[in-house]
């Protein structure tokens, strides 16, 4: 009987190591995940089937949003464009990397060489690289002057500095790895999807694993929409040209998720969507846009604000994940995420340490998807130098602090109970507010003492600037 169990308890211990070392095998046979940022311009929060919108028509991103996790309270790095881009790439909060400020043409402002971006860690660790889409990080774009996409770990890019133009219709301006492309035929998403796709397909080594951030112009202005998407919706033909503009960046988005199952990659593809920032345009009492820009109709979803405000409809956004085996489909989580939050998930998902050379204000989304509470090191912060209102703000846990530049005068709103910050909470929670004063004056010191300080003076260096132009040159801008 001993002598029986003894030579049981021998084979189930060859069995165990055999075992052990073939998982382990396993393992390491296994591919690195690929990644995809999917990223659209002045989308707001409401902007989409999938999160209540009633009349756009969003078929694809409705269906990513069945298959993965939506995020209630997802967050732009900054409540409008190159900021928020930059907070993508590098995990860190704009004021920190420099990129402060949209970036005009021959600008100083850029993601310096200095920063290191998830391309960058990346493309060192074995994966092809492309970028395709508005880039809008220098203002001296395709020029030995700042950095370009290659020079942030892009091996193949196809961009324009920041809009198309003359409007998403037949655009004239992208750039391919250095060389101007010239007029092309058809419209910008899906153009740009186009681009993208026939890189996964032809131009990278199927052997190594892929990173594409692929950055839409849609449904920033000048919008331009091909009819068959604007016959979809009825009204004037300035809402339908919006809508319509939404309905042509899903359906680009369409174009990419295909080609992910053409290929069969979607299994081991890490893929994100997002916005920029909250929507463009002010509207009036009866929603309809004040001023020039006739075709601005984003939807906040009700959150007060929008594009160039920090309150919630300036910053808020939608965000949805897909990851097979990895996050349940169909699900949704209301914890806080932002921009900068996708630089150190995608680190350690691919295992690679966060720089500890300097700040990393993101924090991996990992927990949330698996539906836990992320712990996080750094508030979540967003500064926009040209809002009206409050210019700053701060979250932590429920509760966010808004103020001027100067933090001087502040407004205290429960964000999680209060997401269309109705009800200013100072005079109600006087201990609370302290708090957050005291937190906010010491997070946004750091962070001015380790940005480049561009920022200082910056609004009245570039009022100068243009009042040296001549007048002619003024009024064609």
């Amino acid at each position: 009987m001993i002598k029986n169990v003894a030579r049981l308890l021998f084979f189930g211990t060859i069995c165990l190591a055999f075992g052990a070392a073939t998982l382990k095998k396993g393992m390491a046979a296994e591919r690195p995940p690929n990644f995809v940022v999917f990223l659209t311009d002045d989308q707001g929060w409401g902007d989409l089937g999938s999160y209540g919108n009633p009349v756009l028509k969003t078929p694809n991103l409705d269906a990513f949003a069945r298959q993965g996790m939506r995020f209630t309270q997802c967050y732009a790095g900054s409540a409008f464009c190159s900021p928020s881009r930059s907070a993508i790439l590098t995990g860190r909060t704009p004021y920190r990397n420099g990129v402060f400020t949209w970036i005009p043409e021959q600008d100083e402002v850029h993601l310096r060489r200095s920063e290191i971006t998830i391309a960058t860690l990346l493309h060192q660790r074995g994966y092809n690289t492309c970028h395709v889409g508005k880039w809008h990080l220098n203002g001296y774009f395709n020029s030995p002057k700042q950095p370009q996409p290659n020079d942030h770990g892009y091996d193949h890019w196809f961009a324009t500095q920041n809009n198309a133009a003359p409007n998403h219709k037949n655009p004239t301006n992208f750039v391919r790895n250095g060389e101007p492309v010239g007029p092309l035929h058809g419209f910008s998403s899906i153009l740009v999807a186009e681009e993208g796709v026939n890189w996964l397909r032809t131009k990278r080594d199927p052997k190594r694993p892929f990173f594409i951030t692929i950055w839409t112009h849609e449904p920033h202005l000048p919008i331009e929409s091909d009819p068959k998407f604007m016959a979809l919706y009825e009204g004037d033909p300035d809402l339908k040209q919006h809508h319509g503009n939404i309905s042509q960046m899903d359906h680009a988005f369409g174009i990419v998720m295909r080609a992910l199952d053409d290929l069969q990659l979607a299994e081991n593809t890490f893929v994100i969507f997002t916005s920029d920032n909250g929507p463009e345009g002010r509207l009036d009492d009866n929603g309809m846009p004040l001023g020039r820009n006739k075709r601005t109709r984003g939807s906040t979803g009700g959150l007060r604000g929008r594009k160039r405000d920090v309150y919630e409809g300036g910053i808020r956004v939608p965000g949805i994940v897909r990851w097979p085996g990895h996050v349940r489909s169909g699900s949704e989580s209301d914890e806080p995420v932002i921009g900068s939050d996708i630089f150190a998930t995608i680190c350690e998902i691919a295992d690679i340490p966060v720089p500890q050379d300097r700040t990393i204000d993101g924090t991996s989304m990992l927990p949330a998807l698996a539906g836990k509470p992320i712990k996080r090191d750094v508030p979540l912060y967003w500064r926009c130098n040209i809002a009206k209102g409050p210019k700053t703000a701060m979250r932590i846990g429920d509760w966010k602090i808004l103020a001027d530049e100067a933090l001087t005068i502040f407004e205290l709103y429960n964000v999680q109970q209060d997401p269309t910050e109705s009800h200013e909470q100072s005079a109600a929670a006087p201990a609370k507010l302290a708090e957050m004063k005291a937190a906010f004056q010491k997070l946004n010191a750091e962070i001015e003492a380790e940005g480049p300080g561009w920022w200082k003076g910056y609004l009245e260096k570039r009022r100068l600037a243009r009042q040296a132009k001549p007048k002619a040159a003024r009024k064609k801008k």
